[in-house]
């Protein structure tokens, strides 16, 4: 609606001779105006005129929908809007959210996001990247792009040669070691909680003995270069790790539409080779491309392709990860969610997938912050390690568990672990996804306050309201009272909001959104008797307001993928 309006406007200031970008801004005095125009100073000075007379000019002009309008000030212009226009706009929205999201163009976007590395655990910067990417995944299929998602594991690399080494050194699978072996190799049969251990205890071992240390390269060379034998046992690993990687996606709600990694890849490096090889030159035994531009203001190094040894490294492959992309897809843009760190590594890939033609798509890196203790250190255990995700969900679980009701028997674990996921989801996306946040588990597990709990007791009283009443299909009749408007005017900056959000990738201003709609309405729900009231005409408008926040609220949990809890 605001957006119409918005348009209406800039082609009035045309039609007077002026040409100007319009923003309707919420107005901080109600008094005054419910929204307010602040172009006419920046009008009055682009075309040497006095801005109240082009206020003026613009206030003799404006049609039916905007009332109460007011000059104030050296040319602010404040108005309400006709109250039929705003009630046909809210009770179009009321069951079809697609009235609030912005029409944008529509365009296919592959996002890379998850990252997470086959035969470890998940830590708690896995979180961020698998949070932020689910919801920026969501929000583009809101506003109609053409979303295909990849988990791209870390499937290769030293973690493999570790594994293959601890095996070896176990005595296990010992036909995988042996050249000479001409019979059929056994199956594998660890699990992914075998295989986390395991791994720990070869980086433990490996980085205390040099001589283990080089048997590691050389077995993760060997699995590069496509040693048969090695890279079936290692796959074979993959796929029993990937099992856990699944199930704690699953847990936050993420989902992919490729599950893919590094040794995917691996089939597309000789097509890709084939167009940067003519970039390429020799540098100290090793591979390399320049990539610096004239206009840079910082080193750019070149960027490794082949290791001296001949081996393929990270960039090998992600390039030849862009190139499968292209051949498959012809994406208009492809996303990566990855962290702060990453951006001067992306940064001569994209170039270098420029320089050599290996896709037609817009290459962005949107990265994110860490997450902080309270002590505004980088998060890890109490020993000072790297925080598993799986420790960190525990701990929010066992906070939530203390502020249940105790009379929450059945489905009680389902609906812990909602909570939790909501606890941790909220919390990682209310800070802008480029800056680092504390993670206070106590005030982010609180059901007070601006937190994923506190939204979700928001909905359990609008669905609760909405399960006792007689009606199912309610309008908006009428505005009664200032909360009831306040409600009002916060939706109808929702479009905004997700174009903001789809702009900056950020979620930010989606979770500042849902707190301040929740909070709006629970001041509502504190001051009026909604199901017992006696005015038809009033208790209609009532019913038909829970149902557009209950409306608004669920849609914008969906894209955070967060679910929703009947009871808590």
């Amino acid at each position: 609606m605001l957006k119409e309006l918005e348009i209406y406007l800039e082609n009035l200031l045309k039609e007077l001779g002026y040409e100007e970008k319009v923003t309707i801004l919420a107005s901080s005095k109600k008094e005054l105006g419910w929204y307010q125009l602040n172009i006419c100073m920046a009008l009055a000075k682009k075309y040497h005129e006095n801005p109240v007379l082009v206020a003026n000019k613009i206030v003799e002009k404006l049609d039916y929908r905007f009332t109460s309008v007011n000059v104030a000030g050296p040319g602010f212009i404040n108005f309400k809007l006709d109250e039929k226009y705003l009630l046909d706009y809210l009770n179009s929205g009321l069951t079809n959210f697609k009235v609030f999201v912005p029409n944008i163009t529509k365009k296919k976007v592959v996002i890379d996001f998850g990252g997470a590395n086959a035969a470890k655990a998940l830590h708690v910067g896995h979180m961020r990247s698998a949070n932020i990417g689910e919801a920026l995944r969501r929000l583009g299929v809101l506003v109609g792009y053409d979303m295909i998602s990849d988990v791209h594991l870390g499937d290769l690399g030293r973690q493999a040669g570790m594994l293959l080494s601890e095996i070896k050194k176990r005595g296990e699978y010992l036909e995988y070691f042996d050249p000479n072996f001409k019979g059929e190799y056994r199956s594998v049969d660890y699990t992914p909680t075998e295989l986390g251990k395991m791994y720990a205890s070869a980086n433990i071992a490996a980085s205390n003995d040099e001589e283990r240390m080089e048997e590691v390269r050389e077995i993760t060379a060997e699995i590069d270069k496509g040693n048969k034998t090695y890279l079936n046992l290692w796959k074979q690993l993959v796929a029993i790790s990937s099992i856990s990687i699944k199930e704690v996606y699953d847990e936050l709600n993420c989902h992919f539409d490729l599950f893919e990694g590094e040794l995917d890849a691996f089939k597309d490096i000789p097509a890709m080779l084939k167009k940067v090889n003519p970039y390429l030159y020799e540098s100290n035994g090793a591979m390399v491309m320049d990539v610096k531009e004239e206009s840079d203001t910082k080193e750019m190094p070149p960027l490794l392709v082949i290791k001296k040894d001949g081996a393929t490294i990270y960039a090998t492959r992600d390039l030849a990860t862009i190139y499968s992309r292209e051949e498959r897809f012809n994406p208009d843009e492809i996303w990566y969610v990855v962290d702060n760190r990453q951006s001067l590594y992306f940064e001569q890939v994209f170039r270098a997938s420029y320089i050599a033609n290996l896709t037609d798509a817009k290459l962005y890196h949107f990265g994110f912050g860490t997450i902080n203790g309270t002590d505004g250190k980088p998060y890890k255990t109490r020993d000072g390690g790297v925080m598993q995700l799986s420790t960190l969900i525990e701990l929010i679980s066992n906070l939530i568990e203390e502020k249940m009701k105790p009379d929450i028997i059945d489905d009680r674990l389902n609906i812990k672990n909602k909570l939790t996921i909501a606890t941790l989801k909220y919390a990682d996306l209310m800070s802008y996804r480029a800056t680092d946040y504390i993670f206070d588990p106590v005030k982010f597990s609180s059901f007070d306050g601006k937190t994923g709990p506190y939204i979700l007791y928001t909905v359990v009283r609008l669905k609760s309201i909405l399960n006792k009443s007689v009606k199912k299909d309610y309008k908006i009749l009428s505005i009664n009272s200032i909360e009831e408007l306040d409600i009002y005017l916060k939706i109808t900056e929702l479009e905004s909001v997700l174009e903001r959000s789809i702009r900056d990738k950020s979620l930010n201003y989606i979770t500042d959104f849902l707190f301040e709609l929740a909070s709006l309405f629970n001041k509502f729900y504190n001051t009026y008797h909604i199901l017992s009231e006696t005015d038809e005409t009033k208790k209609e408008s009532f019913l038909g307001l829970i149902t557009i926040v209950y409306n608004c609220i669920h849609n914008l949990l969906n894209v955070l993928a967060i679910d929703e809890v009947d009871r808590m």
